[in-house]
């Protein structure tokens, strides 16, 4: 049984390291995945992998399912998820290509399925979502990217917009303002559901711009591509490290 899943993010629909030995789609009560469950070994080690934005990726953030996704994985016995987002910088560490394992969260979207508890049960799950993410899994990234010698920031607040077009200068005034070191657009609901289902959630993010009014540069695609390029390799070794550093089986 797997216990452990790697959400990908923009820039990471596939891992090509992963030996694949089956494909899954789930259909959950609450939807569809946002694509088939590929299950295989990474790293000597069973995990599985589930590509948030559908392959190929053609769902946009406000449109993903995130409830059929953490839930499915719940169901497949996953109780860790390592999630991959791609992100925009907004404060003098966040450059381009930096790679930061965030520690808070602050919600800017609006009109998600953003809980499992939606008045159709007999209680509702009142969270502590004071710690949004596993220290207990952060950690465990933190060790594997000082093993390879991988620069990780590993303190920030991850600013979840609604997308899926990118922010205003004046936005990103306000985020920073509010404590904002990143910005992107899949962080919430899913770490919400996850902690919601008991799960362990953390979030690796790969600063792939300057936000708005961050930089003399116009934010273009081809620039994101470029960044996303040069840091998912890293992130790659990165969650190989991951996995061969913790019991999956």
């Amino acid at each position: 049984m797997n216990h452990l899943a790697i959400i990908g993010g923009t820039g990471l629909t596939r891992l090509d390291s992963v030996q694949v030995t089956g494909k899954q789609f789930i259909q959950t009560k609450f939807g569809n995945t946002s694509a088939a469950l590929v299950s295989g070994t990474l790293a000597g080690s069973k995990i599985l992998f589930l590509p948030r934005h559908g392959d190929p990726h053609a769902i946009p953030p406000h449109k993903v399912n995130y409830r059929a996704n953490i839930q499915a994985l719940k169901d497949a016995g996953v109780n860790r998820i390592i999630s991959i987002n791609a992100v925009g910088g907004i404060t003098e560490q966040m450059g381009p290509c930096v790679i930061v394992l965030p520690d808070q969260i602050i919600d800017y979207t609006w009109g998600r399925e953003h809980t499992y508890s939606s008045g159709d049960t007999d209680s509702v799950n009142h969270i502590d979502f004071t710690e949004p993410y596993s220290d207990s899994l952060r950690k465990l990234v933190v060790q594997a990217a000082a093993s390879i010698s991988q620069p990780l920031i590993s303190r920030a607040t991850y600013g979840a917009t609604q997308g899926p077009r990118l922010e205003t200068t004046a936005e990103i005034r306000r985020m920073e303002q509010d404590g904002c070191d990143i910005v992107g657009m899949t962080g919430m609901p899913e770490a919400a559901l996850a902690k919601e289902l008991g799960m362990d959630y953390a979030s690796i993010s790969l600063v792939v711009n300057w936000a708005a009014g961050k930089s003399n540069e116009e934010i273009t695609m081809e620039i994101i591509q470029k960044n996303l390029d040069i840091g998912m390799s890293k992130i790659k070794k990165l969650l190989e490290q991951i996995v061969s550093s913790t019991e999956t089986a």
